[in-house]
């Protein structure tokens, strides 16, 4: 019975320390997800001429969950007609982030974004976009950055977190 306590164990702990990893490599495929998701924004504002509900909803079916859920519910709310464009742009993110890998830093930045969003004429909006982006890939750099040093670290760490438990229950 001790031997399926200490598999449980390992599995448990060795389980976690790969979540933990798998967010690491989550959050910079995320992150480019995202820019990418703001160039067409960019695209179908500046080009395309679309209203930003219709943008959004052309958006979400072109990029992976949860990030389309962002631009989803955003035109879900402005087509419901929510009283201001930053405000259904905050709920989404709201709603969304618990969601994604990303972190608060990211979550600043499209906050940010996010208030500019219908109060400029379309060279500024343009020039919020682009700044945006540029957020976005210096925290990019740092994802990476940081998947690459604690990925495997998280991993390892999950196994023998799970060992030194059972020499402890031992």
């Amino acid at each position: 019975m001790s031997w399926l306590g200490a598999i449980c164990i390992i599995t448990a702990c060795t389980w976690a320390g790969f979540e933990i990893a798998k967010k690491l490599t989550e959050r910079p495929k995320q992150l480019r997800q995202l820019k990418i998701a703001l160039q067409s924004f960019e695209a179908e504002i500046m080009y395309g001429m679309s209203p930003l509900p219709e943008a959004s909803r052309k958006i979400s079916k072109q990029i992976p969950a949860p990030l389309s859920y962002l631009f989803h519910f955003f035109a879900e709310y402005l087509r419901k007609g929510e009283s201001t464009v930053p405000n259904a742009w905050s709920k989404s993110l709201e709603e969304t982030w618990p969601y994604t890998a990303l972190q608060l830093e990211e979550k600043e930045v499209m906050y940010q974004f996010g208030t500019t969003l219908g109060q400029h004429e379309k060279v500024q909006q343009q020039k919020h976009i682009r700044l945006a982006m540029i957020h976005l890939e210096k925290e990019e750099k740092e994802a990476k950055e940081t998947e690459l040093r604690y990925e495997k670290m998280a991993k390892s760490l999950g196994f023998l977190a799970g060992l030194l438990l059972i020499v402890i229950f031992i």
